[in-house]
């Protein structure tokens, strides 16, 4: 890069680029080539414009701008190249309002549709002049229906898309359009690449049955071909979405064309020469939600045709690592003994391991793909494009929201798969219908789909499971109302034996309040025993005028806590506050939920709440004045970590908050245990009220942070360390004992024999702490810690464009050896030690004998 210039503009549109003159919105920037400082600006008097091409004379230092303004007003403007000087705009109305639509058909014709999507206007604009033309679209194209596009490819040709056809149109002088081709067939067009000084080639590319046809044209002779080839490729894929022309000369001088083509499920594909010259997975980059199922088990008989296959494959082994080891094999030969190296390694097998290692992350993408990666090596198991959250080109656009495990079998009692459960909305609106799909976690097909005839608005997964072990999960719609699934009656009598106990909490962030609901047996709809009422028992209104609800966080659902006492220095017990209801939210003031810098410290501040989300109850509240966000939260057990900016004293801050149960502080008392007086096996709820005590201290933090998580661990045993996706792309593991409230500058004896570190004012940032090395997760957005069946190992997902995965042990592997441990040493000590035995017992035996016949 020679340089980078940021034009400020206050409207957002596509900058049109023409030499080095730039337009955005009413902007006009003439920018140096040289250095990119810009020369001058020039904003428009016309309100609502929005520029849509700009022309440079080469006869005399005039720049034409064209614009439209209020849908149906055009103008175009003559200014100095030298000064932005305006010399002369005329305006004219068009008969009727424009979609915004506009393409450029030739150097001096727009070709824009009207709002009714009817008509096609024809506007040309020379010597100082402009003037239109209108064209009905039946008239060109019969049996046309559905939303279509205009994509302009030059010479006078431009495309007329739709979600089944595509129309190429050539433009006839001034007078109108004639079509010159259709295909009948989805089809995606490419931009015209410049081929000769005249002449410009473009690409079709569009399905045909179960293969994809490749067919390139030139501008200038539309209805001619140069290139038609047919290309097999995955059906998982979908409709192509864009295509990238490319040329190349061949050896005897002619051009050859490549196309990079953009799938529906975001892969990319190369064709070259009727076949795909290579594939990426780019759909990877977009996850939105990550889930993990369990690999089968291993099974212990095999058949005679398994050993016979196996043993066939042994010896082809043998002999290809034979002529390897001898030099003799040839290429395809030394990528075979590889592909067998990676295929027999103990961390790619396709069952479970007795540590928990090996798993399948199964992901789903902004594009509606499901795929399974295998953790041994991060290869695609298989992956599956679903046909409930497709969409047509120009359709509505369906979304994915979540993925969930919905069945997992227990393996020694039943036979079925596990499977995830996707859930989607049809729709960008808030009242769209949702979309169910459940998958087979170990194949990828699809078991069921359902198109749900009410709408998503929040998932509520439930740790309570019917006799086939499906988990129950809540959809609340637009309306309020919540919806059982799976809906059958083993699901419907376990839901309603714990219905008395559920609750719920929604977030509102545009209107500034949470809610607190629980559930009632009567709904709105009649005949749907699996539609519940909801019924709000408290709201908090935070006022618009002073806060603004930034985040809110709460604990996992699956997260394990292994003891509620924590026994301090001087050997006193602090009893957790361990309620699954408990709510941090953060909230700013208004002036600073804008960019850091946004608002002086005098008028930022940030608060911090812990609310009980049965009762509403707020537990805890503190207040930082001059910080702002960007917040990042995570909590777990009784304490919640929060990172935000201070404007005061310029530098990130991070603060931890630790909440005890002071109810439970008789406990203590040993003759109230051994009398049978304690309350340890009383009832707990959230309407008792709980005393509660509150630690929290402040540190000084280097890094920006993009995402914050906490490892999980099987039994909960293991010491717990924050996963910090820092603004460099790379994952920070800092111990939480950095992050204990209690910390003092001086710490006392018994403090010390705890293991509290000496207070400083700033977190440490170890290089060596950094689990992703150093390797960066490029637009790093999220991180996933999955717990494995070894307590000391914990398993870590990040993803962005990038994708990292990696294993840590928060306490090292106190339960396990480790790679490097030498088992032969053992074997040795272990056999010296026997040898040893025996010639003592050997050596014992004759001096006792000796002994004896003195």
């Amino acid at each position: 890069m020679i340089w980078e210039t940021n034009l400020q503009t206050s409207t957002a549109s596509n900058p049109q680029l023409h030499v080095m003159v730039f337009s955005a919105g009413r902007w006009i920037y003439a920018v140096s080539s040289i250095d990119g400082s810009i020369s001058w600006e020039k904003e428009l008097s016309l309100d609502g414009l929005e520029t849509k091409q700009i022309l440079q004379s080469p006869e005399n230092d005039i720049v034409y701008a064209v614009g439209i303004a209020r849908s149906s007003k055009l103008a175009l403007y003559h200014l100095s190249a030298k000064t932005g000087e305006v010399l002369k705009d005329i305006q004219e109305s068009l008969p009727g309002e424009l979609s915004g639509e506009i393409v450029l058909g030739s150097d001096d014709v727009l070709v824009a549709l009207n709002k009714a999507r009817s008509s096609l206007f024809l506007i040309k604009f020379n010597s100082g002049r402009i003037s239109y033309n209108k064209v009905h679209v039946s008239d060109l194209v019969q049996d046309l229906s559905g939303t279509f596009k205009l994509q302009s490819l030059s010479n006078g040709v431009i495309a007329l898309q739709t979600p089944s056809t595509v129309s190429l149109l050539k433009l006839k002088d001034t007078d109108g359009l004639e079509v010159v081709q259709r295909f009948d067939q989805p089809a995606a067009l490419s931009d015209a690449l410049t081929i000769a000084e005249k002449d410009q080639a473009f690409a079709v590319v569009r399905h045909v049955g179960s293969q994809i046809e490749f067919i390139v044209k030139f501008t200038s002779d539309v209805s001619s071909e140069i290139i038609r080839e047919k290309v097999n490729i995955d059906q998982h894929r979908g409709n192509v979405e864009k295509v990238f022309l490319n040329s190349y000369i061949r050896t005897d001088k002619s051009h050859g064309f490549r196309a990079l083509v953009v799938m529906e499920d975001h892969s990319l594909l190369l064709i070259q020469q009727g076949k795909v010259v290579w594939s990426r997975e780019d759909g990877l980059a977009s996850i939105v939600d990550v889930t993990t199922s369990e690999l089968p088990v291993e099974k212990d008989g095999v058949s005679v045709a398994d050993v016979e296959h196996n043993l066939f494959e042994w010896l082809k082994g043998h002999m290809l690592k034979l002529k390897g080891t001898l030099m003799l094999a040839n290429a395809d030969e030394v990528a075979a003994i590889q592909a067998l190296r990676l295929k027999s390694s103990e961390k790619n097998k396709m069952t479970r391991d007795h540590n928990g290692f090996r798993k399948l992350l199964i992901v789903l993408t902004k594009a509606g793909k499901v795929i399974a990666l295998h953790t041994g090596d991060g290869r695609i198991i298989w992956s599956n494009l679903l046909p409930s959250l497709r969409a047509s080109r120009f359709g509505v656009m369906p979304s994915a929201l979540r993925i969930y495990q919905w069945q997992v079998p227990h393996h020694s009692v039943m036979r079925e798969n596990p499977s995830v459960l996707v859930v989607g909305k049809s729709g960008a609106e808030s009242s769209a219908p949702g979309v169910f799909s459940i998958l087979d976690s170990y194949s990828g097909e699809e078991l069921n789909a359902m198109k749900l005839d009410h709408s998503v608005v929040q998932i509520i997964p439930l740790t309570l499971k019917d006799l086939s072990e499906q988990r129950l999960h809540l959809i609340v719609d637009s309306n309020s109302n919540a919806h059982l699934y799976p809906k059958s009656p083993d699901a419907l009598d376990v839901f309603l034996h714990e219905m008395p106990n559920l609750y719920f909490y929604s977030v509102d962030i545009l209107a500034n309040v949470i809610r607190g609901y629980s559930l009632q047996k009567s709904c709105d709809i009649e005949g749907d025993e699996y539609c519940f009422s909801t019924k709000e028992l408290w709201s908090i209104i935070f006022p618009s005028d002073s806060e603004r609800i930034a985040i809110s966080e709460t604990r996992k659902m699956n997260e394990v806590v292994h003891t509620q006492a924590k026994t301090i220095g001087d050997h006193d017990v602090m009893y957790k506050y361990l309620s699954k209801n408990l709510v941090f939210v953060a909230t700013v003031s208004p002036k600073a939920a804008g960019d850091i810098g946004s608002a002086l410290p005098e008028e930022a501040s940030l608060v911090a709440y812990l609310i009980d989300a049965v009762t509403g109850r707020i537990l805890h509240r503190v207040t930082h004045h001059g910080a702002q966000g960007p917040i990042h939260a995570v909590l777990s057990e009784n304490w919640v970590v929060y990172h935000y900016f201070n404007l005061r004293a310029h530098r990130f801050e991070m603060a931890v908050i630790e909440i005890y149960d002071q109810s439970r502080a008789d406990n203590k008392d040993v003759m109230k245990l051994i009398l049978g007086k304690h309350n340890l096996s009383a009832p707990i709820t959230s309407y008792a009220g709980p005393e509660v005590v509150v630690k929290s201290q402040s540190y000084f933090f280097t890094h920006s942070v993009k995402a914050m998580a906490v490892t999980q661990t099987a039994k909960g045993i293991t010491s717990k360390q924050l996963l910090i996706g820092t603004i460099s792309d790379q994952v920070l593991a800092l111990d939480k004992r950095y992050l204990d409230p209690r910390r003092s500058a001086n710490p006392t004896q018994q403090e010390k024999e705890e293991g509290i570190i000496p207070l400083t004012d700033s977190l440490p940032i170890i290089p060596q702490s950094f689990v992703t090395h150093s390797h960066q997760v490029e637009a790093l957005r999220g991180i996933v810690s999955i717990p494995a069946k070894l307590e000391s190992t914990t398993l870590v997902f990040t993803y962005g464009v990038d994708l990292f995965y990696t294993q840590l042990a928060p306490s090292r592997t106190y339960d396990s050896l480790t790679d490097e441990f030498s088992y032969a040493l053992l074997l040795i000590t272990i056999a010296v030690l026997v040898a040893a035995i025996i010639v003592t017992w050997i050596w014992s035996k004759k001096k006792e004998l000796r002994d004896k016949w003195r």
